[in-house]
């Protein structure tokens, strides 16, 4: 009797239940991310956001590709309006490598002590300015392989650089730009890392330039992280996010 009883709680036990594939999980939410958008909504996107900001600029304050590059290496894990309060002085005094060196890492310390990790941020800063001194004449390079082997200088920072300063169109991944391509969704990725390829390789050459400045601002402004404005999202018909919002 013991054992038919043990049989019928077995075949009544949840756990018994057939389990769903995990094949099938898997596909459910391959079918909940749209595909990415075809060409030709892709270049619409881009002729809108030209036609709202025809000449989109970064918000971080700088005078030269120098200061550029150090703003932008300050700016990670700060927001450009605490970096340009830091830098306001900062610059004035120390907008080359070399008046950099000269100001020190103590000195440095002082103009930006309001920024997050800004002990890591000062060394950083000194020693990428020794290499561009000793290595480069004083010059910032335009390339994004070589800033990268600078102390601080990743590759979005790299990019961010060559983009701005050099008029190279790159695009450099933020959060706020990963947000946006694969809302939309320009691409399927799964990283900002491995976004910025597709996106650069995807993106009409004709809006490549600016490109970054457009999907950062949109991201920065319209399509925020927690509640994205769809209301006022001059792509809202056509992008393909599932979840959008209403006022």
């Amino acid at each position: 009797m013991s054992d038919l009883k043990s049989a019928s709680r077995r075949k009544s036990s949840p756990k018994s239940k057939a389990a769903i594939p995990a094949k099938a999980v898997k596909a459910a939410v391959r079918l909940r991310v749209p595909k990415p958008v075809d060409k030709a909504t892709m270049i619409e996107i881009f002729r809108r956001l030209h036609e709202a900001n025809p000449e989109p600029k970064g918000e971080l304050d700088y005078t030269n590709p120098y200061t550029l590059l150090v703003a932008v290496a300050l700016s990670a894990q700060s927001t450009d309006v605490g970096v340009n309060k830091a830098t306001k002085d900062l610059f004035r005094i120390a907008d080359t490598p070399q008046k950099m060196l000269k100001l020190g890492e103590d000195g440095l310390k002082e103009h930006i002590r309001t920024l997050n990790f800004f002990n890591t941020k000062a060394k950083n800063v000194i020693a990428a300015a020794k290499r561009l001194v000793d290595e480069f004449g004083g010059k910032v390079p335009n390339s994004v392989e070589i800033l990268e082997t600078l102390p601080g200088v990743g590759r979005k920072t790299a990019s961010v650089v060559v983009n701005i300063a050099f008029g190279d169109p790159r695009i450099a991944v933020d959060t706020h730009i990963f947000r946006v391509a694969n809302r939309l969704p320009l691409v399927n990725t799964k990283t900002p890392l491995e976004t910025q390829a597709p996106l650069e390789k995807l993106i009409p050459k004709e809006y490549l330039l600016h490109a970054h400045h457009w999907l950062i601002l949109h991201g920065r402004y319209i399509c925020k992280a927690r509640r994205p404005e769809c209301w006022r999202c001059p792509v809202n018909d056509l992008c393909r996010y599932p979840d959008k919002t209403i006022p």
